[in-house]
């Protein structure tokens, strides 16, 4: 069961957190990876070259180290990687995400039975920045019709634990270049091929995501939300009944107080 996972770092990561999202991937993983592809985006702190030369070492040949001489962001670098991905199974790592032991186990196996799904992920644990407290569980749909409902108004896949075909998302040109959200755009433009995706109703993952982060997607991040929904338009999947639904929804959301935002999370999480 040969398999890749495709990971992206840059200079504002913590080195601590890479190397504990590595080690969860290669050292306690009941099904280790055939190949580790990490894309360095831009130039990296000596910190976080160390980490990733301690890891070369340690893996040797099945890992693969994709440099890029300038920031690109993770759109442009996870298409970059997934060039070297030797593979056709092909799992998404966050740097500083923390995968349980059992993840690659169960999501390849899955992926090998049903060949009529193109991409799926599971359910993701929310932890604050040390994994010292549980936030909560973020839970996604398991079947077919409740996924594409989903579609309309969130991402219907946890992309920090997605796994996905490598020739058919090359096929549609890679994950779509916006400065955001690359991985709803991808789940939409699947979906819109009529592809099937699916998700496993078990925890895959354990993610970094304080109260911070909530409080930061303001304004700024509702430009981010536009150039999704535009995109989502273009290509077809959004009517324009859906596509103004969606504007007001995350612009109330988006220009609310802080504590509405936290509450707003707590049910869509």
């Amino acid at each position: 069961m040969k398999f890749s996972v495709l990971m992206s770092v840059y200079k504002d990561d913590n080195p601590l957190y890479l190397n504990q999202s590595i080690e969860s991937i290669w050292i306690h993983q009941t099904l280790k990876p055939t190949q580790i592809v990490l894309v360095q985006d831009g130039v990296l702190t000596e910190a976080l070259y160390g980490v990733v030369n301690k890891w070369k070492q340690k893996v040797g040949d099945s890992f693969t180290i994709v440099s890029l001489d300038r920031n690109m962001g993770l759109g442009a670098a996870l298409n970059r990687g997934l060039l070297y991905c030797k593979y056709e199974l092909v799992a998404r790592m966050d740097s500083d995400d923390v995968a349980l032991p059992y993840r690659f186990q169960i999501q390849v196996e899955y992926m090998i039975k049903n060949c009529e799904i193109i991409a799926s992920s599971g359910y993701v644990e929310e932890w604050d920045e040390e994994m010292g407290t549980l936030l909560g569980i973020r839970y996604v749909p398991l079947g077919t019709d409740s996924i594409i409902k989903m579609a309309r108004f969130r991402s219907p896949l946890s992309h920090p634990a997605s796994i996905f075909r490598r020739d058919i998302v090359l096929s549609l040109g890679g994950y779509p270049e916006l400065r955001k959200a690359q991985d709803f755009a991808l789940w939409s433009l699947l979906l819109k091929n009529k592809y099937k995706l699916s998700n496993l109703g078990t925890v895959l993952v354990k993610m970094r995501a304080g109260n911070s982060m909530i409080y930061r997607r303001g304004f700024s991040h509702l430009r981010y939300e536009m150039e999704l929904l535009k995109y989502q338009r273009m290509i077809g999947f959004l009517p324009f009944g859906l596509f103004c639904v969606n504007f007001v929804l995350k612009a109330g959301l988006r220009l609310s107080p802080g504590f509405v935002k936290k509450i707003a999370y707590k049910f869509l999480r």
